[in-house]
């Protein structure tokens, strides 16, 4: 391995960083001299995968970051099973890319294709179909792990099952996925049948979740945080299912990997890689409000073909489309809460945000069911995503009206989901997890990694002495 050199790095939404070592093994033997050169040097380290984390997860401040982005390896595939073996770097780019022109799909992505499978693992990611398919954990088979005390494990739902459901949601702190199998989605089709349309509030928008899912294999709603009055939380709905067997004409042509590729021009016109610099010109409370208030009033019952790519990784249609909120980033405050409460503790938190003159610049709701996993977001319920954008003078008001939130949500019965809010205290951490599984997670990261060499900022703050 190359020495070791101190290095800035970010997280994804830009709003955060840290000085650290940074470390690229090129081979899962060098993660043990990782951990070795850590002990000598009393450093910690942090995991990284893409370092797509809207919050601190991937970063450690003066200490080691671990990039896995380097052990990306397919190492066994099974067309026939669907059932696919690689190393914990491998994205879900790569994944889709490999497996779709042989007629299947990963059964859980995220919004973005530029995740790994360590990082999805790491914070047990869900997607628009999580009402069916459950987190990415509910579809692993087994997963081999090197842990920090120098044991190698292997983990599935029956075999070390303590350690399966708490190193998959575990963020990175109980030891390092050296391989993960996991089933595959069989399709028929490159293509989605999507069905759109326009909901006036946010009853309905959550009504409209609540009926279809069950009818659906995806849904996902999008919210205009800018309406008030009657049209609060009003937005458009968004159902895609999977085309049967023999609907495509030509599934051979729309599974190819050329087919699926975005489109690298706005319109056929504007260079994509430029748009965000366009598009930071109307971030803003009044930009934003008109092109929402277009994007509702244009919007109409619509039922159409979509490639797989288009649809799921909609935060890849604008590259760096982050770099749009400017110097100092975004936050997105992501709260997921029971289908009982949802509604009078998003409309309360709407309108606190309105309030303040500090609207959500995107909103995003999904239908959620709970799971088993230790660290665990899940509910029966809904999520709303909210994305806010920091200014050098709004921060400080950010931050006190997110901890106003985290009441709210607490209140509500809800949780939250460690690869986004990036303000979550203790204290908060504390309320909903319990105490109950915070000693759990205590006591495995003892037998784990006794000598507490894996840590991250977001660990130190929300699992830190805060929560002894």
């Amino acid at each position: 391995m190359k020495k070791l050199e101190l290095t800035q790095l970010g997280n994804f939404s830009n709003s955060l960083n840290a000085t650290v070592y940074h470390a690229e093994p090129r081979f899962t033997e060098e993660i043990t001299e990782i951990f070795e050169n850590a002990r000598k040097y009393d450093l910690k380290i942090a995991l990284r995968g893409a370092g797509r984390s809207y919050n601190d997860a991937a970063l450690k401040g003066g200490g080691i970051v671990l990039d896995l982005s380097l052990l990306n390896c397919v190492q066994a595939w099974d067309a026939e099973t669907g059932i696919l073996r690689a190393q914990p770097g491998l994205t879900l780019e790569s994944l889709w890319q490999f497996i779709l022109p042989e007629g299947w799909w990963p059964p859980v992505v995220s919004g973005t294709m530029k995740t790994t499978l360590g990082g999805c693992l790491g914070m047990n990611i869900h997607g628009k179909n999580n009402f069916k398919m459950g987190t990415i954990g509910e579809n692993i088979l087994e997963f081999d792990a090197l842990l920090p005390n120098g044991k190698e494990v292997t983990c599935s739902p029956t075999k070390n099952k303590d350690l399966f459901y708490s190193m998959i949601s575990g963020m990175g702190i109980l030891g390092v996925f050296t391989s993960i199998t996991m089933q595959m989605k069989r399709v028929y089709s490159g293509l989605v049948n999507v069905k759109e349309w326009n909901v006036p509030n946010l009853e309905t928008q959550l009504s409209a979740l609540l009926r279809c899912a069950p009818e659906n294999d995806y849904i996902v709603g999008w919210l205009d945080g800018t309406a008030r009055g009657t049209s609060l939380g009003r937005g458009q709905i968004h159902t895609a299912n999977y085309l049967k067997k023999d609907e495509d004409p030509d599934p051979d042509e729309t599974m190819r990997v050329a087919f699926q590729t975005l489109p690298d021009k706005f319109f056929g016109v504007v260079s994509k890689s430029k748009l965000h610099y366009l598009m930071s010109l109307g971030l803003n409370n009044l930009g934003v409000w008109g092109v929402n208030t277009a994007k509702y009033i244009v919007g109409r019952d619509k039922d159409y073909l979509q490639p797989h790519a288009a649809f799921h990784f909609l935060l890849d249609y604008v590259p760096d489309w982050e770099k749009s909120y400017g110097k100092y980033g975004l936050i997105q405050y992501q709260s997921f809460l029971p289908r009982e409460t949802a509604l009078d503790a998003w409309t309360e938190m709407l309108k606190i945000s309105q309030q303040r003159k500090l609207p959500t610049y995107l909103g995003v709701t999904k239908r959620h069911r709970p799971d088993d996993f230790l660290i665990s977001h899940a509910v029966d319920g809904f999520s709303l995503a909210l994305d806010f954008k920091i200014t050098k003078n709004n921060r400080a008001k950010l931050s006190e009206m997110v901890e106003v939130f985290d009441k709210i949500v607490l209140n509500a019965g809800g949780r939250f989901y460690f690869a986004k809010n990036s303000e979550t205290s203790a204290e908060t951490a504390r309320a909903f997890l319990g105490s109950e599984v915070i000693n759990k997670f205590r006591k495995l990261k003892k037998r784990c990694d006794p000598e507490n060499l894996l840590s991250s900022d977001l660990y130190e703050r929300v699992f830190g002495e805060g929560l002894g």
